[in-house]
């Protein structure tokens, strides 16, 4: 993809930009055109964030050096890996966001399109290529639908937030099979094609669209789900102009899929080849020897190479931990690092050695399961937030640590500041969405409860709501809850197994 093709954008971005700090254009209409750029003003309109696109959330050494390079240039204090697999710049001055996103480009980095009513970055399973246990490694898909869908960034009437995932096995951690599309790899090499789901506010499954595709056809499915949404999409509602929302307004599953189906052969008998064809990298290099053993190292499919997990509380890394982490990286042969949808960063094809440097220097990484709970950037930052979901999950953090309680007591949670579930809360084992609780008639701060969601290929459910529990009591919830697992004997997913209506019942004593 020819990244300087965006050059020409970033002027309209500056002018608009100026007029909003000067007081000549609302936050609202501000807010409607910045996302094109991938940057909205945060939250008391004093400063700018920016969206870095890392297709596929691979962040290569050369998109990882211009980030620290960048960190450093503009004295950025605080960065935000996201549930999108992306990197957000946040408390950027508002020339500092128009000069970042320019430069980007010569990074291989384009903003554009990652914000806004526009195709978002294509997700990819982290550890595709490296993970033992996957059907096939899926990244050079995953990259190369990410620059096919960049021609859509101006194609008229486009459903908002067009969210493509592929998933490299069962885990389905990119949520492959309830995205607005999603390609699933099977044993056989093939992808299975899932269409029109998704969270947020009426969340849905996808629809099985498509099975045993050849790889080298997928972008015909992505033209055939621009096409499908351009006759059938919902223009007059912003907030039904979601793919999800045509499953129902076609008469359900099925007759979305026929619809679907319809496109689909539409673009097949079109004389434009869409077939593609990659080239399947791996790293060539050799293990030292080093035996490594650690909850945060995973060995590779790749004899004698490592993987460190590195999980910064929150999705919030510390920014002189990062840029320090580059440095080194840098002088690694075929290290980069990989951002998964829970906010965790994986620092692939490392030796031995080279492992136990890593997993020093991220020190800072969460200690336990729980502590890789996922947090969207909360209602301090966002515009449209309720709560401040990352003040919350601190919070939390601190009270399960002064309960001493176990490393596997507690599950990762999800947490949204808000329903647009940027936090997946609809897909956790436990999630949470600000909204109000009334206590005595009056409106207190409070979370709705998500118990028992689930993102695995075959078992997806989204999680039921459970009640509606006070901000302040939710760290003494998840406490009881730890308690009630740790006196068991047991950790939290056997004990889940064996009393799988119990979380509902502690939840009880706080949302009634």
């Amino acid at each position: 993809m020819d990244t300087q093709l965006w050059e020409p954008y970033f002027d309209g971005f500056r002018e608009k930009t100026e007029k909003f700090y000067n007081g000549e254009l609302s936050q609202g209409d501000y807010k409607s055109c910045s996302g094109l750029y991938g940057s909205y003003a945060q939250r008391g309109g004093r400063s700018n964030m920016l969206r870095l696109r890392m297709t596929a959330g691979r962040v290569t050494k050369e998109k990882m050096d211009f980030t620290a390079c960048t960190i450093k240039k503009y004295q950025i204090k605080r960065i935000h890996f996201t549930t999108c697999q992306t990197i957000q710049l946040h408390d950027l001055e508002p020339e500092a966001a128009a000069d970042i996103m320019r430069e980007a480009l010569g990074a291989g980095i384009v903003t554009i399109g990652s914000g806004g009513d526009y195709p978002r970055s294509v997700m990819c399973s982290p550890l595709s290529g490296v993970e033992k246990d996957e059907y096939f490694d899926v990244m050079p898909y995953a990259q190369a639908a990410g620059d096919y869908i960049m021609q859509f960034i101006t194609a008229p009437k486009m459903p908002r937030k067009l969210k493509i995932g592929f998933s490299n096995s069962p885990k389905n951690i990119t949520h492959a099979t309830y995205r607005d599309l999603g390609f699933t790899a099977t044993a056989e090499g093939k992808f299975d094609v899932y269409s029109a789901g998704g969270l947020g506010p009426n969340p849905c499954l996808g629809v099985l669209a498509a099975e045993s595709i050849e790889p080298e056809m997928i972008m015909y499915y992505i033209k055939a789900m621009w096409l499908t949404f351009l006759s059938y999409g919902n223009y007059e509602s912003r907030v039904k102009g979601r793919t999800r929302y045509m499953q129902e307004a076609l008469g359900g599953p099925e007759a979305y899929k026929a619809a679907y189906q319809e496109k689909l052969q539409q673009v097949l008998q079109a004389d434009e080849d869409l077939r593609i064809s990659v080239s399947m990298q791996s790293a060539d290099k050799q293990g030292d020897g080093t035996d490594i053993q650690d909850w945060r190292i995973i060995e590779q499919k790749q004899a004698g190479l490592y993987t460190v997990m590195w999980h910064p509380l929150g999705g919030i890394p510390d920014v002189e931990v990062f840029c320090a982490l580059n440095e080194v990286i840098q002088g690694m042969e075929a290290v980069e690092m990989r951002l998964a949808p829970d906010e965790t960063a994986y620092i692939i094809n490392l030796t031995g050695r080279e492992a136990e440097k890593i997993l020093e220097m991220t020190a800072d990484s969460a200690a336990s399961i729980f502590e890789t709970s996922v947090s969207c950037i909360g209602a301090s930052t966002c515009q449209v937030g309720l709560r401040d979901s990352q003040a919350l999950l601190a919070a939390c953090i601190e009270a399960v640590r002064k309960a001493g309680l176990s490393y596997d007591a507690l599950p990762q949670i999800h947490i949204s500041g808000c329903p647009s579930s940027c936090g997946t809360h609809q897909t956790g084992v436990i999630g949470f969405r600000g909204g109000v609780k009334r206590v005595d008639g009056k409106p207190q701060p409070g979370y709705v409860m998500y118990v028992n969601g689930c993102e695995r290929q075959g078992q997806e459910a989204m999680g039921h709501e459970a009640g509606i529990i006070l901000e302040k009591e939710v760290p003494e919830f998840l406490v009881k809850l730890g308690r009630d697992v740790q006196e068991s004997g047991m950790d939290f997913r056997n004990w889940q197994k064996k009393h799988p209506e119990r979380i509902d019942m502690i939840a009880a004593e706080f949302t009634s």
